[in-house]
């Protein structure tokens, strides 16, 4: 029976790569976010530097590695076999669940997943024994086989980290802020020196030698470190803050970009040193686990695993392959990217187009908080209040319209915060180790300097508090889907051995291969996305063109979508319906996003262009008619075919084919006029609109006729009405849009002249 679980190796080996990237994927968030949202390196520098921490970072994660081995259940208790069927179970759910994760964009914690997806399976396994076997124990004896006090001192140190992380980062940020204020340049030298100081000793010394503890390398330096602690602190103190003063007044260098270098190289090593167990523990303990029970001549039913009670430090090459696949996946995923905009998005100082929507908890929270802002100011005399508003008060930057692209989301002040407590305190963990999450603590400290260095604004504070919210929501949904799909598949192999092994596997490349395509699906329509960002300067051309590409986009997506309506009405195809009226709500939301945007979009006007502006706004109500129209037909045909209400009767359907027919028609028409931009056509496409109100009218009359005759089906009739009428408003709605744009069109053509 040896085959089966070599085919078990192989399979960990190559989860063990995937699990690798898509782990990445998420995480490389924690040590980019800050040097890229800050824009004090440039993106190839800022690579370099990670991959190098990365690479370092890896080669001393060794002592970490003990975790996967041990740290959630107790191995002596468990056979080989079972073993094996733990170690599957967990690779393939993680792998599934980072998946999911990153191509929704959302950051979670690779720590968290794999502490509770050990425990899972870990659970499953022993209650399988428990009650398969006539040893006489039950459930309560499941304390036996699972690490309950090492697991729960885990969990501990993961919770408490987001709690400290967000406090720290706050205070310190505040205290920074105060020294710095917003204006770094009016510092005299020596406070940059001693900030440089004190942010190279902390990294140092908590990255490089605290991150050197429990790894093969520590041993030669350890009766160096070990009783001289206040005295290499010290020590570093002043020689870095001499440095630091010699770099600023000889090479006049710029001393934040180079704690920003460091820190993220510091950052790099440290998540590799802390996390590079969530990606290859579990199938490195499987290889340990395999030579031993090869070498043993046991069965594999039989064998205890308590061999993986001992320390046995991870093969040096190993290391190093899982960390040339690190910095590989920093370079080149895409959905690595996906993340980092969340996590800068939500932590940004300026406004903009914020991603996730309000919600009661988060409204509350801001209230409360509005609360609390208020006491205070009753609480503190007005002067102190006043010297503190002063140290926040940030300086206006003149930029021409065509560079704010230029803008960086937050200070190098912040960044360099971010990245030095986050460094501690993920290191501290480490040298502890405890295996804090690096997601967790990093994005709560840069939450907790965004809150204290202002930059959730009134015009902001809903929404981006309600995105911390769905990130933390996120994680600990991680941990509850981590515990119970890890242990359903644990439960699931037991049952099926390597047949169910093969069929998981199937269906995990599935999955990511599916979800891959989707994100690149995703991307692309983003690109072509409606919401109005743009950093560029735009004329009354580029007016033209903006609004031009949205109507014959809104044009073709309308056409499609009401003649789905018409064909799912007359099949009374409930299903189909129920995905169009889908498709209706993702064009209304992207139109309300256009909406949104609109102080952006005209902010970025020139000058010469800003009677455009009132244009835009006209097109873009116009298109929110359309929307609105589309939306309603769609959803009172789908409440109709919902509630089982009767058929539309022939001569409504045949009346509302000829409609679709010619309203498509016209839509493909007013599409090609606007993306071949051939606005001279206007004035045909106007009269064929005219056609098409009057056939409507006159179905609108027939079923007048009707109902007086032989019409017995109230519901019928209101739907009916219900989608003539709102046809009539859309095709309305469409002759204004038209006449106003064709109006625009020769006003503009005789300014040009």
């Amino acid at each position: 029976m040896e085959n089966p679980y070599i085919l078990m190796l192989i399979a960990l080996t190559i989860l063990a790569v995937i699990d690798l990237v898509v782990g990445v994927s998420n995480d490389a968030v924690n040590f980019l976010n800050s040097a890229i949202g800050s824009k004090a390196i440039p993106v190839k520098k800022i690579l370099i530097i990670a991959s190098l921490g990365v690479f370092v970072g890896s080669v001393t994660s060794s002592g970490m590695m003990e975790v996967a081995r041990k740290g959630i259940f107790v191995p002596s208790e468990f056979y080989f076999n079972e073993i094996m069927y733990i170690f599957m179970a967990v690779m393939i759910t993680d792998i599934l669940l980072l998946d999911v994760f990153n191509s929704l964009g959302m950051p979670t914690s690779t720590t968290v997943s794999i502490v509770f997806e050990l425990l899972g399976a870990a659970v499953a396994m022993a209650l399988i024994k428990i009650y398969t076997t006539d040893s006489g124990e039950t459930a309560a004896n499941l304390g036996k086989y699972i690490n309950t006090e090492t697991a729960m001192f885990i969990i501990f140190g993961i919770l408490l980290s987001v709690v400290v992380a967000f406090s720290v980062g706050a205070i310190v940020q505040f205290v920074s802020r105060l020294i710095y204020s917003f204006h770094l340049e009016s510092r005299p030298s020596y406070v940059n020196a001693l900030f440089g100081g004190f942010a190279i000793t902390a990294i140092t010394y908590f990255i490089v030698i605290k991150g050197l503890k429990g790894t093969p390398f520590y041993k030669d330096i350890k009766h160096l470190i070990e009783g001289n602690l206040m005295l290499i602190i010290t020590i570093g103190f002043v020689f870095w803050s001499l440095i630091s003063q010699f770099l600023i007044k000889v090479f006049k260098t710029n001393i934040l970009k180079l704690i920003i270098g460091i820190g993220t190289f510091s950052l790099a090593l440290a998540f590799a040193g802390n996390d590079l167990v969530n990606f290859i523990g579990v199938p490195i303990a499987a290889w340990d686990s395999y030579a031993a029970w090869q070498s043993s001549g046991e069965a594999a039913t039989s064998f205890s695993m308590a061999v993986l009670d001992k320390k046995v430090p991870a093969n040096f090459w190993y290391l190093l392959i899982a960390g040339a696949i690190m910095v590989v996946t920093i370079w080149t995923s895409k959905k690595a990217k996906t993340v980092i905009e969340t996590g800068i998005n939500l932590s940004r100082q300026g406004e903009g187009h914020e991603k996730f929507q309000p919600n009661p908890m988060s409204r509350v929270v801001v209230r409360a908080a509005m609360g609390l802002n208020m006491g205070i100011s009753y609480v503190f005399p007005k002067k102190t209040l006043a010297f503190v508003d002063s140290k926040f008060q940030k300086p206006v930057i003149t930029l021409s319209k065509d560079k704010t692209y230029e803008m960086p989301a937050f200070d190098m002040i912040r960044a360099s915060i971010n990245l030095i407590v986050a460094g501690i305190l993920i290191s501290v963990g480490t040298s502890m180790g405890l295996p804090l999450s690096t997601t967790y603590v990093t994005f709560m400290v840069a939450m907790g300097t965004s809150l204290a260095d202002r930059a959730w604004g009134r015009e902001s504070a809903v929404y981006r508090v309600a995105g911390v919210l769905n990130v933390i929501g996120g994680w600990f949904m991680t941990a509850l889907v981590a515990f119970i799909a890890a242990a359903t598949v644990a439960y699931l192999i037991n049952l099926g051995g390597i047949v169910m092994v093969g069929f998981l596997l199937l269906a995990v490349f599935g999955l990511i291969a599916r979800n891959s395509i989707k994100h690149t699906q995703k991307s692309k329509e983003e690109k072509k996305q409606m919401h109005i960002e743009r950093a560029e300067l735009i004329t009354i051309n580029g007016v033209i063109e903006e609004s031009s590409d949205h109507i014959a986009e809104v044009a073709t997506r309308v056409n499609k979508l009401y003649t789905n309506v018409v064909n799912d009405l007359a099949k009374h195809d409930l299903n189909k319906l129920r995905k169009t009226d889908k498709h209706v709500g993702k064009l209304n939301d992207e139109i309300d996003g256009l909406k949104d945007g609109v102080f952006y979009f005209i902010k970025s006007l020139d000058d010469t262009s800003v009677q455009a502006s009132r244009f835009y706004i006209l097109v873009l109500g116009y298109l929110q008619d359309v929307a609105q129209s589309i939306s309603y037909i769609s959803r009172a045909s789908f409440k109709h075919v919902n509630n089982n209400h009767k058929n539309l009767k022939k001569g409504q359907l045949k009346d509302l084919k000829h409609i679709d027919n010619k309203l498509s028609d016209l839509l493909e028409k007013i599409s090609d006029v606007f993306e071949n931009r051939t606005f001279d056509q206007l004035n045909d496409v106007l009269i064929e609109k005219q056609e098409l109100l009057l056939d409507v009218s006159a179905s609108i009359e027939k079923q007048v006729a009707r109902i007086r005759t032989d019409e017995t089906s109230p519901k019928n009739t209101t739907l009916y009405f219900s989608v003539l009428l709102e046809t009539k408003d859309l095709v309305g709605a469409l002759l204004s849009l038209l006449q106003t744009y064709q109006e625009f069109h020769l006003s503009t053509k005789e300014i040009n002249k």
